[in-house]
């Protein structure tokens, strides 16, 4: 009955004057919107399946379709919106708990965007990349807060275990299941071709994938999916997953069709069930309780291996924050609340969590004022977007970033927020084979080598405006930033002065 009420958020508008009927449109799109009416005797198109993920358009090899937004609306009303009358049916009809997937979508504040970078001129002239060495090569894990010497005044090697990558940026967790066998394997030949590491996110590893170990990172959530000794000895580091940034305090949840044999496998779980991750970890309810499993994890591993907690940012991070720097952790990853998934309550996406620049700002500052800031390295996630991104996260705390939505459209998505459903017509988000071969790994991790690398570039270049050679001169240098358009207390929060300053 819920159908009855609404009319589609876009239409796709056919030029029949250019259109062949080659059926193209057709065979590309996985959603059943194109059909070829022999009454008619041209195609056409059901708006109501199109999720604009844009397929059609781009495999039309005539250029005869467009998507765009529909003109049709709801009576004016800026309490009740369109999007919240839309949702109010969609539940009546279903009675169930609506669904969405990747970032927030949401109009609020961008803090990236109202963050300017300064740069040096005269006094602190700044430095030619082109020819003058820039480091962005980093280590990530704790360190000394001095230098220490033995008897014979030779240097103490007393560093605890760390990564080491040649650029600042990692591929988020994105898990096998959630993302399909190709689109993993664009990340993980990616991340050895650049000196970096990608995470498997809660899936476990694809046997086929042990290959890429000194570029992997392990996750460990609270299923314990694919958590087994060979798996956790395969990562360079292990990551134990206490929350992320689409939806803090909730659980995981892939629905069993994505649940294929080789899913199956991977996870250690019946094939065609749904994999259904708990929000808390059942032995984790503590700082003392996660410093066992981070030492556990430790030994079983024999003390080879950092180990990683993500958290989601929320109002006490710094506090968490606090507490898992105590716990013999190495590295903090911080997720925001624009991070993606595969698949998310709308309501938690939309409305639960704090954006990542405050965040990262509130955990550098707090782990400063406490003397513990050594202790551990911190990764900042949660809509990356650009090399001006990173440049800023470090410059306000962060060690390294996280990428994953990023990296996703620089394998072809679309950002149509439908991965929930299975049927990615670019081959990311889908288990389905048909869907799947669309996605040439080697071409995948071309792009993504392409892209990191561009922005390598890009940070190399603003560093050096700012007379910075390197990714540690620039960790936590707030100096060199300004806001523009903040609040007293948004100010306050990131730790940066306003622009003419």
């Amino acid at each position: 009955m819920s159908g009855d009420f609404l009319y589609p958020d876009y239409e796709i508008i056919r030029d029949f004057s250019r259109c062949t009927v080659c059926h193209d449109c057709e065979r590309q799109c996985a959603n059943g919107c194109h059909s070829y009416n022999e009454k008619l005797g041209r195609m056409v198109a059901d708006n109501a399946k199109c999720v604009v993920c844009h397929r059609c358009v781009s495999m039309c090899p005539v250029s005869a379709l467009k998507i765009v937004k529909t003109d049709h609306t709801f009576k004016q009303n800026a309490n009740w919106t369109g999007d919240v009358i839309g949702d109010i049916y969609r539940q009546a009809g279903s009675g169930g708990v609506l669904l969405s997937s990747m970032g927030n979508p949401q109009k609020y504040p961008i803090y990236w965007d109202k963050i300017l970078i300064n740069a040096s001129q005269v006094t602190n002239p700044s430095i030619d990349p082109l020819r003058e060495p820039m480091e962005t090569k980093l280590f990530l894990g704790g360190r000394p807060d001095r230098v220490e010497y033995d008897e014979k005044g030779q240097l103490k090697d007393n560093l605890p275990v760390h990564l080491s990558t040649q650029v600042p940026v990692l591929f988020s967790a994105m898990s096998y299941g959630s993302i399909s066998r190709n689109a993993h394997e664009a990340l993980a030949k990616a991340a050895a071709a650049l000196g970096t590491y990608y995470n498997t996110g809660e899936g476990g590893l694809h046997e086929d994938f042990y290959q890429y170990a000194d570029n992997t990172i392990v996750q460990v959530a609270s299923g314990r999916f694919g958590v087994h000794k060979r798996y956790l000895d395969a990562g360079a580091a292990i990551e134990i997953k206490m929350g992320q940034g689409a939806k803090p305090g909730i659980g995981g949840h892939l629905p069993g069709s994505k649940i294929t044999e080789d899913v199956s496998r991977t996870r250690m779980i019946p094939e065609g069930t749904d994999a259904i991750s708990p929000a808390p970890h059942h032995d984790i309810y503590s700082i003392e309780d996660l410093r066992q499993l981070v030492y556990s994890l430790k030994e079983a591993t024999s003390y080879k291996k950092p180990i990683i907690v993500k958290i989601a940012a929320v109002h006490n991070v710094a506090a968490i924050a606090s507490g898992i720097a105590r716990s013999g952790a190495d590295i903090i990853a911080i997720d925001g609340f624009r991070g993606g998934t595969g698949a998310a309550p709308s309501r938690i996406r939309d409305n639960v969590g704090i954006p990542i620049e405050l965040a990262l700002a509130a955990v550098d500052e707090r782990l400063r004022q406490e003397g513990i800031r050594n202790n551990v390295s911190i990764i900042a996630g949660g809509s990356i977007r650009s090399s001006a991104d990173i440049v800023k996260a470090i410059a306000l705390g962060a060690d390294a970033v996280y990428i994953a939505t990023a990296a996703l459209l620089a394998l072809g998505c679309h950002l149509c927020r439908a991965c929930q459903l299975g049927r990615c017509n670019w081959g990311i988000a889908t288990q389905r084979p048909d869907l799947t071969a669309r996605l040439d790994p080697d071409a995948g991790a071309r792009r993504l080598v392409n892209l990191v690398t561009a922005w390598n570039h890009e940070i190399k270049e603003m560093m050096g405006g700012m007379g910075i050679n390197s990714i540690e001169a620039l960790r936590g240098n707030r100096l060199m930033l300004r806001g523009i358009g903040l609040t007293e207390k948004e100010l306050s929060i990131l730790g940066i002065k306003h622009a003419g300053e």
